[in-house]
């Protein structure tokens, strides 16, 4: 859980959330939040940007002058560089920092030397939780940009010595060519989007390629799989969906654990507001 002076869900409700990132107290869309009511009404007065979204090219920001172009907050050990993009986003997504912890456990309970994947890997929250707690990493994503913003927060975290590879390649392309080149890996991470592109124009459905794309992370452990964690935001699907997809991909396998649920953020209120859903999966021999 994040310490409060980095990152707080002040309120939800009416189609929209207040968070406070560090300093800063931005009011974003939420359509989760849809049909809820506001717990503190006054609080959305106090903002320092607000996003209004479009959908012909994703939206604009109202900012303070006070709002820098980006700034960091920190979770345990690592920096996370922030900013305002197009389509609302700021290069984090909080409800995941209870994977990051999970994942550091596992890491270090599989001994070294443990190699992880990471796929869909964004900005580069698993990538650092895992290379701070030893593992060796190869880190994927599509875009080139969001690669770059990962390699600053590792730097920024103090793990540019850290072993990790960074790939810019669609996800089905790079685990094809790691299984003719026969390299392993003891643990996966992915956190697929519904739909997407690779950087040469590949197109990605979750429905249609998740599956496949399991089965094949299964076949580069070689049989020496520990730990896998998979997570989206995808409408319709329930953590039952993922757990059944990790078992079908494990199938024969013995000693599966799974934990499967939906990801949330505790909001100053008391109250959680959905954020996806993640299948945890350990294997014990």
């Amino acid at each position: 859980m994040f310490e409060k002076d980095q990152y707080e869900l002040l309120d939800f409700g009416e189609g929209r959330k207040l968070e406070k990132f560090g300093p800063y107290i931005l009011d974003r869309p939420c359509p989760v939040a849809e049909g809820l009511d506001r717990s503190s009404p006054a609080l959305w007065k106090k903002v320092d940007a607000y996003f209004q979204s479009r959908e012909e090219d994703g939206g604009a920001w109202r900012a303070s002058d006070e709002m820098p172009l980006s700034w960091t907050i920190k979770y345990g050990g690592l920096n996370f560089e922030l900013k305002m993009t197009d389509f609302g986003h700021v290069g984090l997504f909080p409800e995941h920092s209870s994977n990051w912890d999970w994942i550091a456990r596992q890491v270090r309970k599989a001994g070294k030397p443990c190699r992880l994947l990471n796929l869909f890997a964004y900005t580069g929250g698993a990538t650092l939780a895992a290379a701070y707690a030893g593992a060796e990493v190869v880190h994927v994503d599509a875009a080139q940009n969001a690669l770059l913003w990962a390699r600053r927060n590792t730097e920024s975290s103090g793990l540019s010595s850290a072993s990790i590879r960074w790939i810019t390649e669609d996800a089905q392309k790079f685990v094809a060519r790691e299984m003719k080149r026969g390299n392993k890996y003891k643990a996966v991470v992915l956190d697929p989007p519904t739909y997407g592109h690779g950087p040469k124009g590949e197109v990605w459905k979750i429905q249609q390629h998740l599956p496949e794309l399991l089965e094949q992370c299964v076949e580069l452990s070689g049989g020496n799989l520990k730990f896998a964690l998979l997570s989206c935001h995808t409408t319709g699907y329930m953590p039952h969906n993922l757990e059944n997809m990790l078992r079908d991909a494990l199938y024969g396998r013995r000693g599966i654990k799974i934990e499967a649920g939906g990801l949330a953020i505790p909001c100053a209120d008391g109250r959680h507001l959905p954020g996806g859903i993640a299948a945890r999966l350990t294997i014990e021999e």
